[in-house]
């Protein structure tokens, strides 16, 4: 569960950092910067909300449990 996590945060930091690169890319190349760079957020947007669904529905089957710091009252 954790590589899989871990997994999906590399790949939003990844998105990002195309997106990026896309800003400060030469304007002369083929592909418009902001057509690349739009498309980098629209992914960076996706994998953030399919990992919040993941972690959700995991926690909703059990297969992840929170662990915290106990409450003494």
């Amino acid at each position: 569960m954790k590589w899989i996590l871990a997994l999906a945060l590399v790949a939003i930091v990844a998105a990002l950092a195309l997106a990026g690169r896309a800003m400060l890319r030469n304007p002369d190349s083929s592909t418009p910067a902001p057509r690349r760079m739009m498309r980098a957020l629209a992914w960076r947007v996706g994998l953030s909300v399919a990992l919040f669904v993941f972690i959700w529905v995991a926690y909703q089957l059990g297969w992840i449990q929170p662990t915290g710091l106990p409450i003494d009252r």
